[in-house]
């Protein structure tokens, strides 16, 4: 029961690091282009929010880069789970 709990808990908080890996914005004030870059490690969103011209709102997105961002969290997070369950298992018998 207490290596299910780990595991679980280990999930929870990863899905929550994942989350916002990919929601978090970074926000890039230049002078003639203020935007914001949305995902880690790759930027699947950008926000564009004023450019030489003027102000705009205008929104660039990526779905590949976005399946990356999740098949690259959700993989480690795979990987490290099956870890765990090799160490369990190993410190079992």
């Amino acid at each position: 029961m207490q290596k299910k709990l780990v595991i679980l808990f280990f999930m929870i908080v990863w899905f929550a690091i994942t989350c916002v890996a990919l929601l978090f914005g970074f926000s890039y004030n230049w002078p003639d282009f203020v935007h914001v870059d949305y995902g880690l490690p790759l930027t699947w969103a950008t926000n564009t929010q004023s450019t030489i011209v003027g102000p705009v709102d205008q929104w660039a997105v990526n779905p590949s880069n976005l399946l990356i961002d999740l098949i690259f969290w959700l993989g480690i997070m795979t990987a490290a789970v099956t870890v765990f369950l090799y160490k369990f298992k190993c410190a079992h018998q």
